[in-house]
């Protein structure tokens, strides 16, 4: 907390005057960042004609390049570090980020399905393969891109993952 008030030019008292403590601070940063990148995500969708599989991968390279350019990225590596010590915290970014995602990306699958254009398979389980190559993006950018000799390639990383995704789920 001292680090923030110091970033914000705030003594360590007026943090508190908005947040009871460091966990809900954390839980406002979480709701900000998810509900303005959801809410885009869901209007693109709601503006979506024709098929699913080009918008699957244009969500896919519009997450990733977010996560490549934000310094929000250490958020997800914090719930998923400290959910043993927070476990309210990590249930609360399950709610309002995790099972809205999945729940989106699930429903997209199943629409393709109907369409036709997706073989039969768990939408559920597509979801979480659709959201892998995510979780893997934010864990290696925080912890092991420092020792990388040369920057990761992640948009070739997101690439590969929605030919992959595509094809495997293809009807």
């Amino acid at each position: 907390m001292d680090d923030i008030a110091a970033r914000a030019g705030v003594t360590k008292g007026t943090i508190y005057l908005y947040f009871d403590g460091k966990e809900a601070l954390f839980k406002a940063l979480l709701q900000e960042t998810a509900e303005a990148k959801l809410g885009e995500f869901l209007a693109l969708a709601s503006a979506h004609q024709g098929p699913i599989a080009p918008f699957l991968a244009q969500l896919l390279r519009g997450i990733g390049a977010f996560l490549v350019t934000t310094d929000r990225v250490v958020l997800p590596k914090i719930v998923i570090t400290e959910a043993g010590n927070f476990p309210e915290l990590a249930r609360f970014h399950h709610d309002i980020v995790i099972g809205r995602v999945l729940a989106f990306i699930a429903s997209l699958i199943a629409k393709g399905q109907a369409q036709g254009e997706f073989r039969a398979v768990a939408p559920e389980h597509a979801a979480r393969l659709f959201v892998a190559p995510i979780l893997f993006l934010v864990i290696w950018r925080t912890t092991f891109a420092q020792f990388d000799k040369e920057p990761y390639d992640y948009s070739g990383l997101i690439e590969a993952h929605i030919e992959t995704l595509l094809k495997g789920l293809a009807a």
